[in-house]
């Protein structure tokens, strides 16, 4: 099978490249250290799978695959990561992701991994599929909804306006969000949600 590796730290993306190659049935065609860069070689080279880390500059790895989803491309997205965020796995699942692994799993659970993956199969790391359950998010759409307008700096009027609601109703909102999240103030409460992925 044909692989393509985008990952932003040349030591690691090095490293798999070098690691998988050994492997009988598997060749490295490309490598690429962003996510625009990896878009273009997948679309270019046309290769089985593609091994993308979740976290790249220009795009992400789940930018990627969903542009890919958009695009009907053939070739199958495995996400690599360090994260188990249940927000990004929900995400990753949407954009029709085959493979949820982390990047410290060694070289031959990753190689077998693929090759479950261009079977036709999924592959989620162990670890990862026990956090998802267990992270599971606490924000209802509306308060997500709400929270997203904040992070982009809308005042409560113009959140107000923009979801014909009651200003009263958005603060209400917030106040439902920051305790459910255990958070001191709006700003916190937007990190704490972006860090399990709780915004996608």
């Amino acid at each position: 099978m044909k692989v393509i590796i985008a990952e932003d730290q040349g030591m690691l993306r090095g490293a798999l490249s070098t690691l998988l190659g050994l492997e009988d049935d598997i060749e490295v065609v490309g490598q690429a250290e962003n996510g625009e860069q990896a878009l273009k070689l997948i679309l270019e080279l046309e290769p089985d799978l593609c091994l993308l880390d979740i976290e790249m500059p220009l795009l992400s790895g789940l930018d990627v695959a969903e542009r890919l989803k958009a695009l009907g491309s053939p070739c199958r997205v495995v996400i690599l990561t360090t994260f188990s965020r249940a927000g990004y796995f929900q995400r990753a699942m949407r954009a029709g992701v085959f493979g949820f692994l982390l990047k410290d799993s060694p070289i031959d659970e990753l190689s077998s991994a693929l090759r479950k993956v261009q079977a036709g199969g999924r592959a989620i790391s162990p670890e990862l599929s026990l956090s998802i359950w267990e992270a599971e998010n606490p924000l209802t759409e509306r308060e997500r909804e709400v929270l997203r307008l904040v992070a982009q700096g809308l005042s409560v009027n113009d959140i107000a306006k923009q979801l014909f609601l009651s200003g009263g109703t958005v603060r209400n909102y917030i106040s439902e969000a920051l305790q459910k999240l255990e958070a001191k103030n709006r700003i916190d409460a937007i990190g704490i949600a972006e860090k399990n992925g709780w915004l996608e």
